[in-house]
C-alpha cells in the first residue's frame, strides 16, 4: 500500500466521521439513548448525589451468637487441632469456629479416602498378578463352576 493510498483512505475515515456525527444529530430520540449523556440529559435523571440514610439512633453492638458445644463436637475442635485438650475448650464457642473444625475435619477424611482408595488399587494390582501367575481368571472359574453344575444336574436326573 502507497503512502498516497494510505493518505486517502485516511481522510475519507474523517469525513465519513464528520458525516456520521452530524446524521447522528438529526436522529430520532430513541437511537441517541446509546450514548450516556444523551440518556441522562433525555429522561431527566438525577445526577444530584441521593440523600443518605438517616442513622440509628440506637448503637447496635455486634454479638456473635454462641454456642455450647456436645461431646461429639467437643471431639471435632480436639481432632481438628483447634484445642490440645479437651479442658481448654471453652463452655461456648462461636459458630464460626465449629463451622471452621468441622471443615478442616471434612478436608481429612477426604484425604483419608483418597489414601484408603490408592491402597485398595495397588492391592487389587498385586492379587491380581498373583492369580494371574497361578492361571486363574474370571473365566476360567466360571468355566469350571459351570461343567460342575452340569455334573451335579446329570447325576441328578440319573437319581431320579
Amino acid at each position: 500500500m502507497t503512502k498516497s493510498t494510505y493518505r486517502s483512505w485516511s481522510g475519507e475515515g474523517k469525513r465519513l466521521g464528520h458525516c456520521f456525527r452530524l446524521c447522528e444529530r438529526n436522529v430520532s430520540s430513541p437511537l441517541r439513548l446509546t450514548r450516556n449523556t444523551d440518556l441522562k440529559r433525555i429522561n431527566g435523571f438525577c445526577t444530584k448525589p441521593q440523600e443518605s440514610p438517616k442513622a440509628p439512633t440506637q448503637s447496635y453492638r455486634h454479638r456473635v451468637p454462641l454456642h455450647k458445644p456436645t461431646d461429639f463436637e467437643k471431639k471435632i475442635l480436639l481432632w481438628s487441632g483447634r484445642f490440645k485438650k479437651e479442658e481448654e475448650i471453652p463452655e461456648t464457642i462461636s459458630f464460626e469456629m465449629l463451622d471452621a473444625a468441622k471443615n478442616k475435619i471434612r478436608v481429612k477424611v477426604s484425604y483419608l479416602m483418597i489414601a484408603l482408595t490408592v491402597a485398595g488399587c495397588v492391592y487389587m494390582v498385586i492379587e491380581g498378578k498373583k492369580a494371574a501367575k497361578r492361571h486363574e481368571s474370571l473365566t476360567s472359574l466360571n468355566l469350571e463352576r459351570k461343567a460342575r453344575l452340569r455334573e451335579e444336574a446329570a447325576m441328578k436326573a440319573k437319581a431320579d
